[in-house]
């Protein structure tokens, strides 16, 4: 098995590479600077005897990178803002008959992969996953298993909490979110009635996170699950919310300050950062139902779920096009995955507070 990374001399990029190299899978190395590559690389102890290569391809150039691609199984795309290139590099993948996954977490690309390449990865018999990142692949899969316990659903809340512990989201990160901005400040995408719409005012003001007993004001939000969620799920509605004061910080992003910030932050730092996720449901007739997911070191987090996903596309296979991460792999079994990974999650089978089940439970 052979996976290319894209944008593998980036921070998250790097992670991928000893992820992979942790799980002895055959690397490539692919961006525009070689240098960094051949940083990444030996900073995961490959070289050229353990089947790493390093391989320049710009995303402006579709030749150079199918060439760089057309050997591998899978491709893997680190390079953000992914609404500025991700299109190219899908395109480039397809085109060697590579199956794609990203980490990306922008409404916008998403919700254009889904719309512009879901016939051409078909026809080309590959499958491309979006989205496969610390957040947006669990709350995906999360909001399929909630869901299943009330259908039909009327409407699905996914909620997320940072807890950063003094740990910075990486440069990269908050220059995909700076070229994504108007989104970010604005709340993106809801879903509503069978279309997502910037439009679509969340209805959530309160959501209970797992730290604490009372509900803590929520505003609506971008989040990448928002526009996965109904490719699997009937909803009527489906909304992102997260804690107000994290929306609110986006609003003073500026260049000035992203590049004043270091690439990103150091392992020990990463470690002590959580990511909390909610997804509650209601049916048509009132039943309710909710799910939790949390882990640690979001970037590290976000590392194992790229090459597990990608892996699981080589391995297993998946139904040819552009899938939702609940539409390529199994929600509990992947869930299931994570926990030796730090990950925990369970879902409430009753909707009352007190009846949280155990995961093993909804495997």
């Amino acid at each position: 098995m052979r996976i290319a990374v894209y944008g593998a001399g980036g921070y998250t990029g790097k992670l991928v590479v000893a992820e992979l190299a942790r799980r002895d899978i055959e690397t490539v190395l692919v961006g525009r600077n070689v240098e960094r590559l051949g940083e990444a690389a030996a900073r995961a102890g490959l070289a050229a005897a353990d089947g790493a290569a390093i391989r320049r391809a710009a995303s402006g150039d579709h030749a150079a990178l199918v060439h760089a691609f057309q050997d591998c199984a899978a491709v893997i795309n680190c390079a953000g803002p992914f609404v500025l290139s991700g299109e190219a590099v899908v395109r480039a993948a397809i085109a060697a008959g590579c199956h794609y996954v990203d980490i990306a977490g922008e409404q916008r690309h998403l919700d254009r992969i889904f719309g512009t390449f879901a016939a051409p990865a078909e026809a080309a018999g590959v499958t491309v996953v979006p989205g496969a990142n610390d957040d947006g692949l669990p709350s995906d899969l999360l909001a399929h298993l909630v869901a299943e316990r009330v259908r039909p659903v009327r409407e699905l809340v996914i909620g997320l909490e940072l807890v950063r512990g003094g740990a910075m989201p990486s440069r990269g990160t908050l220059r995909s979110a700076l070229e994504n901005i108007d989104t970010f400040t604005g709340g993106g995408l809801g879903y509503e009635d069978g279309r997502w719409h910037p439009d679509i005012a969340a209805r959530r003001t309160a959501l209970t996170f797992p730290d604490g007993s009372d509900p803590v004001p929520v505003v609506k939000f971008p989040l990448p699950a928002v526009v996965t969620v109904p490719h699997h799920v009937a909803a009527r509605r489906v909304e992102g919310v997260v804690r107000a004061e994290l929306a609110a910080a986006f609003a003073d992003m500026t260049p000035a300050l992203i590049d004043s910030v270091p690439e990103g932050p150091p392992a020990d730092s990463r470690r002590t950062a959580r990511w909390i996720i909610v997804v509650e449901a209601t049916s048509e007739d009132g039943r309710h139902a909710r799910g939790v997911v949390h882990g640690t070191d979001m970037q590290g987090s976000t590392a194992v779920i790229a090459v597990e996903s990608a892996r699981r596309l080589v391995a297993d296979g998946a139904k040819p096009g552009v899938l939702a991460p609940a539409q390529a792999y199994s929600p509990a079994d992947f869930l299931e995955f994570l926990v030796q990974h730090g990950v925990q999650w369970s879902v409430d089978a009753t909707g009352d507070a007190g009846g949280a089940v155990d995961a093993s439970q909804v495997l």
